[in-house]
């Protein structure tokens, strides 16, 4: 009789594994360390949809980081989790105040406003972060039935400029934030980096500065897939069991989802990756703007880089390296650098860069 559980499989690869890019620390697979933790998971049978070993185990690791209140609720994805997490804060009249430059206005499809049935109320910055003055351009009319109520506001740290608000900076948001009745949610797709930046916990720049619950990234910081809505302040929050489900993003597997978080947080992994990270970008940043035709365009602060240069250079070197465009009429690119980016591919993609300014002069 066949053995089901025999390891075999007729997949082929299908891609180089040599080929690199600086357009998404999306585009990098999962850390080994991850990928041996689903293999430990994978064996026999576990209770679904979160009655597991390893989601149970997970709650201790994430009040760890984030306080004895903490609890995390595994998702697929970030825009699942910004989604959940934000519904979970919201009446169906209220709305949700952030940058405009936010994940949740310019990349999510509208997801939500269309799923989770709330209404963004944007803010432009300078450089993607939100100050108390600038929420007070939004924060007002809750007694105005004509107007959404501003009930929420959401950060993202890191921005998606690439830089960091200080653990000052968000305390000084989420009192601003209470003092007007409203709840703070951080989006943390990038969490890890930003941390390793300031070289702080977690928790300094969260739970201890006020922030009420959090998008929990994974997938950026080596994660094969999965994300987790983190709430800290229990009192803040309604449903989130429920709207995990009715926003489909309760996995029947759970244990695939959770064991990754906990490789990840358990130890220092988290960290170590976005360290490393951090450090490519800064050497891309620092390589490039001596680069004459290179303008880097705001501090390099975790692993991103935003810089503007000739639009036709832009186009030659994404032939060899995968990027993408900021804003194209304007010239401006968008470089990320990920866990498993390497000093060989910072420096092969700058010695591209230095030639292709060097053939369009």
């Amino acid at each position: 009789m066949n053995d089901p559980t025999r390891a075999r499989t007729d997949a082929k690869r299908r891609h180089d594994p040599r080929a690199r890019g600086f357009a998404s620390d999306n585009y990098a697979g999962a850390h080994p360390e991850v990928m041996a933790a689903l293999a430990l998971a994978n064996d026999g049978h576990q209770t679904a949809y979160g009655g597991d070993e390893y989601t149970g185990h997970l709650q201790q690791v994430v009040r760890r980081h984030f306080g004895p209140r903490a609890e995390a609720f595994p998702v697929f994805n970030g825009t699942g989790a910004n989604v959940v997490a934000l519904q979970a804060v919201t009446d169906r009249w209220g709305a949700v105040i952030c940058a405009e430059s936010a994940h949740i206005n310019v990349d999510e499809c509208g997801a939500p406003e269309r799923v989770g049935g709330l209404k963004l109320l944007t803010v432009p910055t300078e450089d993607g972060k939100l100050t108390p003055e600038l929420i007070d351009r939004e924060a007002y009319g809750w007694d105005d039935e004509h107007r959404a109520m501003p009930q929420v506001v959401s950060i993202t740290q890191s921005t998606e400029l690439g830089t960091l608000y200080t653990p000052a900076e968000i305390k000084a948001i989420c009192e601003h934030a209470h003092e007007r009745g409203m709840v703070v949610h951080l989006d943390g797709s990038r969490i890890a980096n930003a941390a390793a930046s300031l070289d702080v916990p977690m928790r300094t720049f969260t739970n201890v500065a006020g922030v009420d619950l959090l998008s929990l990234g994974g997938t950026k910081n080596g994660a094969l897939f999965g994300e987790a809505v983190v709430v800290l302040n229990p009192g803040a929050v309604r449903g989130m069991k429920h709207l995990r489900k009715l926003s489909m993003q309760l996995a029947s597997k759970m244990r695939f989802v959770s064991v990754q978080l906990e490789a990840l947080l358990a130890g220092d992994l988290w960290l170590r990756n976005a360290r490393h990270a951090n450090s490519m970008a800064r050497r891309l940043a620092e390589g490039a703007g001596a680069v004459k035709g290179v303008e880097i365009l705001y501090p390099v602060q975790a692993n991103g880089i935003f810089a503007r240069l000739p639009h036709d250079v832009s186009e030659r070197l994404m032939k060899h390296y995968r990027f993408y465009f900021w804003d194209e009429a304007a010239g401006v690119v968008r470089w990320m650098c990920a866990f498993d980016t390497t000093e060989e591919d910072v420096d092969g993609f700058l010695a591209a860069l230095r030639a292709e300014l060097d053939s369009g002069s």
